[in-house]
């Protein structure tokens, strides 16, 4: 039998006050420590105590206080009361002949939500979920079919990462080197929890803010916002349709931000950061994927220093009658950008075995 302190720590609740605990993976920098000191001193306890705690907590990727074993053992379950570490628990796990781990994680509340680790020579990346659905029904997206359940805390998206670097030490031999929030959600529409998760994982974890990437559909406000924080996290944007009518049809947010204001703020965007942004184009076979459209996209990219990622489409259920352009059409499309002076590459699809494109395997456990 499971002891009781272990089902607890998935809540976060605890049995005797009644009320939210702070939940540390939350709490990078002088609030984090000031708690932690405060409940120490209230013991007896040094101050040293409170560093030895922030040790497991970033650097052991701990998940729950008994892992602790350096603090007296009475002290464990006294922390489990006073604060959370917010441990997901694995309800799948799916892996790729190509090495790519999905997990899908189950939430307190029983939502479930996906992170993707994506193994190569040169980086091991973790795609992140930013909420428990979608709101904004893009029309190739498995999660948008969910429609929007809730945002994610930030200590729900950070702990994604702690339960993925565990993953990634013990099955891959190596840490997780960059991170994208392109998982399920919107990140820029969870501007606290999303901004919270990335003080967590570059001050709390120390991963740099050039190997983080939030992603967008175009949430204008949020890009401006992200413009104006002093780290360079990198920008990535998710168009699919360089023309307005096409891009209404397959992005409803179009119609709030269409084009010119988004690349307007995509420019001002570059001139805070001087950063290249990434452009994301799905291709889709006979919808956006036209030489006319490379020449319109180019025209659109026009002095802003960008990348665009081609990605073949992920075919889902709910659009049986799309699937992927074939490679001939994806090479005249590179090759059409090219001639133009844009940067691209054709990203290698991961994990389609395994539904790892966002949403696809909730999609899949759920039907």
């Amino acid at each position: 039998m499971r002891n009781t302190l272990e089902d607890s720590r998935f809540s976060n609740t605890p049995a005797s006050s009644g009320g939210p605990r702070p939940e540390l993976l939350a709490e990078r920098g002088g609030g984090g420590r000031q708690r932690l000191v405060g409940f120490f001193a209230e013991r007896g306890e040094p101050a040293y105590r409170a560093r030895q705690v922030e040790q497991w907590v970033w650097k052991r990727a701990a998940r729950s206080f008994q892992e602790m074993t350096n603090l007296p053992a009475p002290l464990r379950p006294a922390l489990a009361e006073a604060f959370s570490l917010t441990p997901l628990e694995p309800d799948y796990v799916a892996r790729s002949r190509d090495g790519t781990i999905k997990h899908l994680w189950r939430l307190e509340d029983g939502e479930r939500v996906e992170s993707v680790l994506i193994p190569t020579r040169e980086r091991l990346t973790l795609c992140l979920s930013s909420q428990a659905g979608c709101a904004l029904a893009c029309r190739f997206c498995a999660t948008g079919y969910f429609g929007f359940r809730r945002q994610l805390r930030a200590a729900e998206i950070v702990a994604q990462y702690r339960d993925s670097l565990r993953v990634a030490r013990e099955e891959l031999g190596r840490p997780i080197s960059n991170v994208v929030y392109m998982g399920m959600g919107e990140p820029l529409a969870n501007l606290d929890g999303v901004i919270g998760s990335l003080a967590a994982l570059h001050g709390g974890f120390g991963l740099g803010a050039r190997r983080i990437t939030v992603s967008t559909v175009g949430l204008v406000p949020g890009i401006l916002e992200l413009a104006r924080r002093p780290e360079p996290f990198e920008l990535a944007v998710s168009l699919h349709a360089p023309a307005h009518e096409l891009r209404l049809e397959l992005m409803p947010i179009e119609k709030r931000y269409p084009l010119p204001e988004l690349f307007e703020a995509l420019r001002t965007y570059q001139g805070y950061k001087n950063r290249r942004i990434s452009l994301e184009y799905t291709l889709i076979r006979g919808v956006n994927d036209a030489p006319a459209l490379a020449e319109a996209l180019a025209d659109l990219a026009h002095g802003l220093i960008c990348f665009v990622n081609l990605i073949p489409f992920n075919p889902i259920p709910a659009r049986p009658e799309w699937g992927p352009s074939p490679p001939a059409a994806i090479e005249r499309f590179s090759a059409g950008l090219t001639a133009r002076g844009v940067g691209n590459a054709v990203r290698r699809p991961r994990g389609r075995d395994i539904a790892a494109a966002c949403g696809q395997l909730r999609l899949s456990r759920e039907g």
